[in-house]
């Protein structure tokens, strides 16, 4: 009788518990009173997020950013970005100059811990590679012995380059540039041997700061496993929560079909879990604070992780990424979404 009493308990609490609001924290509803989420986001990274000339930005990391508006405001618009280099972002976040980093950030254990930081999904799954000048007939990182590399100071990337020359029992010589343009233009004037980074992020820069630099080559080797992601502040797990369940949102609509193109049609499904979702039956909503409406305005404003993958960094653009680690699991990729129910 005791377990039945439990196990009827549990299942009380968690039809209870689904019906609670939930309680914002400081950051929530800052955010809210302002009318508008400040992003931080990279200074300019082809198909993740670049500005033009107009000052609009586009790009896979900006669709996040406008799909976290879309949701808390029925708004994408009502987004803001702060170009921040690999030492500034984290340094914009802790102070609160912006809301949320939705730039290409590695997530690792010290920056979730010692930085005081929530990791709030992954939503591209990366490897840091080698780029090389075609000229220089290198077909491997492990003929980069001696070499002179480009990179960033205050990453990851950093901190990989050296652990893989130690590894291979190589040496190599760093050029350490903050700011992206002047460390490619110290790559493309033959200063550097190699340049390293994200591989998403050499094939970004390969086909936009580097065009008509010559002929370059991404090197096959991935040195080390790059989740990148949202990162929100330690202490409001309300706007942890929105930010976490938008991306998982995303990822859960192109595994349901659900498009910006169908999913007007699609209030009209019968399906309980589509009704849910879209909140045609109110539930996800309340439970992270917003309106019901929330993950409709998110897909009819922005699309699917598949439509913004597509659009920005997809096969038919220069970058020409393949799908890859970034299909969902049902392709063979990592993308899983935490189930709603």
């Amino acid at each position: 009788m005791l377990h039945k009493l439990i196990a009827a308990t549990a299942l009380g609490g968690a039809v209870a518990l689904s019906a609670l609001p939930a309680s914002a924290g400081q950051t929530f509803d800052a955010v809210k009173a302002k009318g508008f989420v400040q992003c931080a986001v990279n200074t300019g990274l082809a198909g993740f997020s670049m500005a033009d000339s107009q000052g609009k930005w586009t790009g896979l990391d900006v669709d996040l950013c406008k799909a976290i508006a879309a949701a808390m405001f029925g708004d994408a618009e009502k987004s803001k970005f702060t170009p921040t280099t690999a030492q500034q972002r984290f340094v914009a976040l802790q102070s609160g100059e912006v809301d949320v980093i939705t730039r290409n950030a590695t997530q690792t254990l010290l920056r979730d811990t010692s930085l005081g930081f929530n990791i709030a999904g992954v939503n591209f799954y990366d490897g840091q590679g080698f780029l090389v000048p075609a000229k220089s007939n290198i077909k491997s990182a492990k003929e980069l012995n001696g070499a002179t590399v480009c990179v960033q100071p205050g990453t990851t990337t950093e901190l990989n380059l050296a652990d893989y020359f130690r590894k291979q029992k190589m040496t190599f010589k760093p050029v350490l540039i903050e700011k992206l343009d002047e460390l490619l233009q110290a790559y493309a004037a033959g200063r550097c041997d190699a340049y390293t980074t994200d591989a998403s992020g050499l094939a970004a820069v390969r086909v936009a700061q580097l065009a008509g630099k010559g002929e370059h080559v991404i090197l096959p080797e991935r040195i080390s496993k790059e989740p990148l992601g949202p990162i929100v502040r330690h202490g409001d797990d309300q706007w942890f929560d929105l930010v976490k369940w938008v991306l998982m949102g995303m990822i859960e609509a192109e595994e349901m079909g659900i498009t910006s193109k169908n999913v007007d049609e699609l209030l009209k499904s019968d399906d309980p879990s589509i009704k849910r979702f879209l909140g045609v039956t109110p539930s996800f909503g309340k439970a992270v604070g917003v309106d019901e409406k929330w993950m409709y305005n998110v897909i009819k404003q922005v699309g699917n992780y598949g439509e913004s993958y597509e659009r920005n960094v997809g096969t038919a653009t220069p970058l020409k990424l393949e799908r890859g680690q970034n299909a969902l699991w049902t392709n063979g990729g990592l993308l899983y979404a935490i189930p709603f129910r």
